[in-house]
């Protein structure tokens, strides 16, 4: 691949969701790990996210959703990513997300899931070992 220089990651809140907290302690935990960080703001689209990580030729997309609608949100950003031929952007998430629901949302493309409790430590270190490479089994 050759791609050098810092990882980039788009932090999205997308939906209706007005909680962006957590996105903002992900967002500076990455920065503060020496990643660019791109943070669009509250009330994205799936549309509106792709289109900025494409544009911002970004590495992955970290999606915060609270609101529920992860199922739906998640499979939308996979599907426009696989429409715009940019499936090398990995998607991974967090937020509120049942148990029962991480592994179908896997199975659909997303990279990685953390649930409440999980540490920016732990994010930071799966960013760093799974983005620009393939996520290991």
């Amino acid at each position: 691949m050759g791609v050098t220089g810092p990882i980039r990651v788009v932090v999205a809140k997308p939906g209706l969701d007005g909680h962006d907290r957590g996105a903002k302690v992900i967002a500076r935990a990455l920065r503060d790990a020496g990643m660019e960080v791109i943070y669009t703001g509250l009330h994205q689209t799936p549309e509106q996210i792709v289109d900025t990580a494409i544009q911002e030729d970004a590495d992955a997309i970290g999606l915060s959703i609270l609101s529920g609608a992860h199922n739906t949100l998640f499979a939308k950003v996979i599907e426009l990513l696989k429409e715009r031929e940019a499936e090398d952007i990995k998607v991974f998430g967090g937020g509120i997300i049942p148990e029962d629901d991480i592994a179908p949302l896997k199975q659909l493309g997303v990279a990685e899931l953390f649930t409440p409790g999980a540490t920016t430590t732990e994010i930071v270190t799966w960013v760093n070992a799974n983005v620009r490479q393939p996520a290991q089994a």
